[in-house]
């Protein structure tokens, strides 16, 4: 296991070969003062631009900072789609972008790829080693050492070649859990002569460690952000004024489907009103206003099928229970490989169950199949700082419900619906109207496509992010 943190230091015995950098034992590391523990990087991919005059105009880069991130071990929710998405999309656009996280204890402590552009740093895996249960598990641990040793390891040994080679140099901090190494990071820079040269930032993309955030250093050291309107209200609370950048998320949402898939999949649930439902346990996704709709319907004779897909929190057990409780018939399955097929044949052999609560984690193009056959993608959620689920299902044009608070992206009544109480009825009514309606739910769809295409990462990158390295926008921040 190579890692890249002080105590994993000397962990790993074996060479190992990355596009664009090499995995050396820690004893080698000090041929390179300027590699992080055991890693030798190969030169820069830094890429200048040329003026007119023939001066070299230095490009930006990126070093972003997040708890979870792309690996399954560091994914929890839509802050890992988050980072991984924009990081990629970031490389994508021809920035040289590190990415700091969480990582599996299991891969290697540094990856290079997208010609270059894209580093991951994979943080704490020591710790990560002895908490096989996910990025949270283990947390305060984890968090200590992110605080004691990444700022430190950045500044000496990261920073000091992209001042050089890049201007700007964006740091880009995501939730609580990175906020005192923001502020330890913005006073170092300060220190060494670079703040214009490093700009910080700091994002919420929702309210979870609030009460542990430093507000008053943290305003002082970054620019803070946060992802809907939604947000930046709940963040006057902390006395703070963020700005707003929506989430993206990537292309191949976009792509087609399979439509082989979706049509097995209406086929084997010929006659029914199928509903999907992606996301934690957690009271404010409103499972069981979900399961309480369910059990309405079925009432009603309609047939309904919910598949759902929940996490690994306590909240489980009574969503469970509630189905069972108001007369639902449920089982759970487990997809044996990541294709659409699988989540079919899974759909199909588990009828004439209610409920089918598939218990491993859905690959895109899975849900894109679900979102897409379904009647109704449920992303209902009470308190929603942006709501991806929705965005993403919107863009494999499904029918997306959605609450009322995060959703900026949405237009309730044109390419999705909008729930606005917490009762059951509300959301029965509105699946009966559009099954009357099929006509409305066709053009919903169609505006659900147009919508989501406007909030690709690339797109998002090119009217929010870029325009924040503007000599001016630079000049007032």
């Amino acid at each position: 296991m190579a890692a890249e943190n002080p105590e994993s230091v000397g962990k790993s015995g074996a060479a190992a070969s990355l596009a664009g950098a090499s995995i050396m034992p820690a004893n080698d590391a000090a041929a390179s003062p300027r590699a992080p523990f055991g890693i030798a990087l190969s030169p820069p991919h830094a890429k200048s631009a040329i003026t007119l005059h023939g001066t070299p105009r230095l490009t930006p880069a990126f070093v972003l900072l997040s708890f979870e991130g792309p690996d399954r071990y560091s994914h929890a929710g839509g802050l890992g789609s988050r980072v991984s998405g924009l990081a990629a999309a970031l490389a994508q656009e021809g920035y040289e972008t590190h990415l700091f996280y969480i990582g599996a204890p299991d891969l290697p402590g540094y990856e290079v790829s997208c010609n270059g552009n894209l580093h991951l740093h994979r943080w704490c895996q020591w710790i990560s080693l002895y908490h096989p249960g996910g990025v949270y598990d283990g947390e305060e641990g984890k968090i200590y050492d992110w605080n004691t040793s990444l700022p430190s390891w950045i500044e000496e040994h990261l920073l000091p070649r992209l001042v050089q080679t890049h201007q700007p140099v964006m740091v880009i901090g995501e939730e609580w859990h990175t906020s005192w190494s923001i502020v330890r990071l913005s006073r170092g820079a300060q220190e060494r002569g670079w703040r214009d040269r490093v700009r910080f930032y700091w994002n919420a993309n929702n309210s979870f460690g609030f009460e542990r955030v430093p507000w008053r250093e943290l305003e002082a050291a970054a620019t803070i952000t946060t992802v809907s309107r939604f947000m930046k209200h709940e963040m006057w609370r902390c006395g703070v004024d963020p700005h707003v950048i929506p989430n993206g998320i990537a292309n191949q949402w976009l792509e087609p489907w399979d439509r082989g898939t979706v049509q097995a999949i209406k086929r084997s649930t010929a006659g029914r009103l199928v509903l999907a439902k992606v996301a934690r346990w957690d009271p404010d996704k409103r499972w069981l206003m979900a399961v309480d709709a369910v059990g309405e319907l079925k009432t009603r004779g309609l047939r309904p099928l919910l598949v759902a897909r929940g996490g690994i929190e306590e909240h489980g057990r009574e969503v469970v229970a509630r189905a069972r409780m108001v007369g639902l018939a449920a089982t759970s399955v487990t997809c044996p490989d990541s294709s659409p097929a699988a989540l079919w044949r899974a759909i199909a052999t588990a009828q004439p169950n209610d409920v089918i609560f598939v218990e491993n984690v859905l690959s895109r193009p899975q849900l894109q199949c679900l979102y897409r056959a379904s009647d109704g993608v449920l992303a209902n959620s009470g308190i929603e700082p942006f709501g991806l689920v929705g965005l993403e299902a919107m863009a494999c044009g499904g029918l997306s419900f959605l609450g009322a608070t995060g959703e900026d992206y949405a237009t309730p009544g044109h390419d999705a619906i909008s729930l606005q109480t917490s009762s059951p009825r509300e959301l029965v009514a509105h699946l009966l109207y559009l099954r009357e309606h099929p006509n409305y739910a066709t053009r919903l769809r169609l505006q659900a496509r147009r919508t989501a295409s406007r909030f690709t990462w690339d797109r998002v990158i090119r009217a929010h992010i870029a325009p924040m390295l503007t000599s001016a926008a630079l000049a007032a921040a």
